[in-house]
């Protein structure tokens, strides 16, 4: 991008509403410039008012790329729009259909070989490539950017002072939780967890065990790690795609890593069940035991007394200490928190006000730990952020990559010569490129000086057609640094392509309108190839063969190619000297199917088709029509 380039008062279509936008949005004209630079369409898009396609204009607008120059008619749209349509087939992310979308036709040779030589080792490198893994696994690449805070009521941040109040609130860790001051703390139970900021340590919370002391100075994430770590928690899965694609890839990655501190960050949904479900478990066990211990007991006489009392026998007491000892080391070993939740009855019950204390202490000192393990990890998430980014753009980058690269090696691509005129061996057109058919027939093909202007003739339905866009498909192609549908080729590098595929009929009325349109071509000082489908005349063929005849010999002058098929061949070689190709119907099949050989024979005028159309309804009919039909034969054959 050149400097007069670099102001957006500089880029067609940029007005001054939309520049304040831009720069509204982004930061700045720099900003913008980069996010150009990185082919940044849904960063564009994010600006208001701003479309996908508007904002792959305004790139295009930018770069100087020439789409609309290069590409002269509608049909020669449709054909640039339908190979960026077979490209997008392949590609998984938007950022990869982005990219694709801003693939344009130049005529910069140092790009387009650029280009190309990235295109053809992209195909190298998915031919060894697991395709259909790797491609689900892209379709799994949608990075969500910044997610927004999640608010978590249980948490609060106590502040000693008004001025920190303010500055956290300025910092937006209100959107996490809860920010009190001393004066506005009621029950330090109401919190799971309270990160005290501390300056003086003026706020007395005596012995609590869901309170962390955090200094006053510390940064963001040492307060709210969640500012760090939900960017990662949310990308968890993108990230962990990324990985496994780029282990494929051979390539090395910090993701395992990251991925490591995340899965040691202890998870406390359901702390307070396991608790309840240890302890419940353990009564059940001792009510059991106890059943069926107290059955095989032997009392006295005046242990019956004793009991009667309320004095539990020393046998019976032997039994429970047991049997509440087995109880308490089983919910120990399922809590890891040693208490005595159980009153030594039968059925044993459960202290319901001691379970509570321990479920509310042990939380709470969990809570503590995995915050200041979240504060850790989040110390060094903090570092890594641009090496992750890098990475994941990294992979949207290879989506790209993959996409033209399978593009090339199912349709068996093949990067041509930048040269004079246009050649090529085996061409076919993409249409049938990927049909499995051995008698699939290939085309070779020349359009070069000094017969750069031809006349194509041949059979209908005999392929011309077909040539004309298999022509017009690898010139375009090339110009976009692809490969193309062809064993070998050499192609020029033009400034325009002109295809007209609508039939045009040279009768008394449409001489001005040919002039109008084609005229103006001719005399335009470019280089350009010119395709012209099915010219007739229906009126007038003496006026219409001089006219044409005149149109090719300003063409022939030029540096510029022409192919243009007619039926009016011999009519206009009274009037100017150009090659003759032809596309002939050889005969019928068994099935009476029109047998044609689709590579033109140069020099040569292709015999039409009518008499075979006539011999093929002949051989299907029956009865008078069977007749009618010899006799329009006979003339034929006469």
């Amino acid at each position: 991008m050149n400097d007069e380039q670099m102001d957006l008062r500089n880029i067609k279509g940029i007005g001054d509403r939309l520049r304040d936008k831009i720069i509204s949005k982004l930061g700045g004209e720099a900003e913008f410039f980069q996010a150009v630079e990185n082919f940044e369409v849904d960063r564009i898009t994010e600006i208001d008012g701003v479309s996908q396609r508007r904002a792959i204009e305004i790139i295009n607008a930018v770069l100087g790329n020439p789409t609309q120059e290069f590409l002269k008619t509608e049909r020669a749209s449709q054909i640039y729009d339908d190979i960026v349509n077979r490209i997008l087939q392949f590609a998984s992310t938007q950022y990869g259909k982005n990219r694709i979308l801003l693939l344009n036709p130049v005529k910069d040779e140092e790009k387009i070989t650029e280009n190309m030589t990235f295109v053809v080792k992209a195909k190298e490198t998915v031919s060894h490539l697991p395709l259909d893994e790797i491609r689900k696994l892209l379709k799994k690449i949608d990075p969500t950017g910044n997610p927004k805070p999640k608010y978590n009521p249980s948490k609060a941040i106590l502040v000693e002072s008004k001025e920190d109040y303010h500055r956290l609130m300025d910092l937006g860790l209100n959107s996490y939780c809860s920010i009190i001051t001393g004066d506005e703390i009621e029950n330090l139970e109401d919190f799971e967890l309270i990160v005290y900021l501390y300056s003086d340590g003026m706020i007395e919370l005596g012995d609590a065990f869901n309170v962390t002391m955090v200094n006053r100075d510390s940064s963001d994430f040492e307060i709210v790690p969640d500012v760090v770590l939900l960017y990662y928690q949310e990308n968890y899965d993108l990230l962990l795609n990324v990985l496994k694609i780029k282990k494929i890839l051979g390539r090395n990655s910090v993701i395992r890593e990251i991925l490591e501190v995340l899965d040691s960050l202890e998870s406390f949904e359901g702390d307070e069940e396991i608790f309840d479900d240890a302890v419940e478990a353990a009564k059940k066990k001792a009510d059991l035991k106890l059943k069926n211990s107290i059955k095989t007991i032997d009392l006295k006489g005046d242990e019956v007394l004793n009991l009667l009392n309320e004095e539990m026998p020393h046998k019976i007491q032997i039994i429970f200490d047991e049997v509440i000892k087995e109880a308490r080391d089983e919910v120990k070993k399922k809590t890891g928190c040693s208490f005595d939740p159980f009153i030594p009855k039968y059925p044993v019950e459960i202290d319901e006000n001691e379970l509570k204390r321990v479920k509310r202490q042990e939380i709470a000192k969990k809570q503590v730990n995995a915050f200041e393990n979240k504060v850790k990890a989040a110390a060094m998430l903090s570092k890594r952020k641009d090496e992750v980014e890098a990475e994941i753009h990294e992979i949207l980058l290879f989506d790209y990559e993959f996409a033209l690269g399978c593009f090339a090696y199912y349709y068996d691509l093949n990067p041509p010569e930048i040269g004079d005129g246009f050649s090529f061996k085996a061409g076919i057109h993409l249409n049938l490129a990927l049909e499995n058919d051995l008698n699939l027939q290939k085309i070779d093909y020349k359009l070069e000086s000094p017969d750069n202007v031809v006349l194509l003739t041949g059979a209908n339905s005999g392929g011309k057609t077909t040539l004309l866009e298999t022509l017009a498909q690898i010139s375009i192609m090339t110009q976009m640094g692809l490969p193309v549908c062809a064993k070998k080729s050499r192609i020029k590098l033009v400034d325009e392509v002109y295809f007209f595929s609508k039939k045009h009929s040279l009768d008394a009325g449409a001489f001005e309108s040919f002039l109008r349109t084609f005229m103006p071509i001719v005399i335009r000082e470019t280089d350009k190839i010119i395709l012209l489908d099915e010219l007739e005349a229906i009126t007038e063929l003496e006026a219409a063969v001089k006219i044409i005849a005149s149109f090719m010999d300003f063409i022939k002058d030029s540096n510029s190619y022409a192919v243009i098929v007619t039926h009016m061949a011999r009519e206009i070689l009274k009037y100017t000297n150009v090659r003759v190709d032809g596309i002939e119907a050889q005969g019928l099949d068994d099935e009476y199917n029109l047998i044609v050989d689709r590579t033109p024979r140069m020099n040569y005028f292709a015999k039409s088709t009518p008499e075979l159309i006539l011999k093929r309804m002949y051989q299907k009919s029956d009865g008078k029509l069977r007749d009618i039909y010899g006799q329009m034969l006979g003339k034929f054959q006469n």
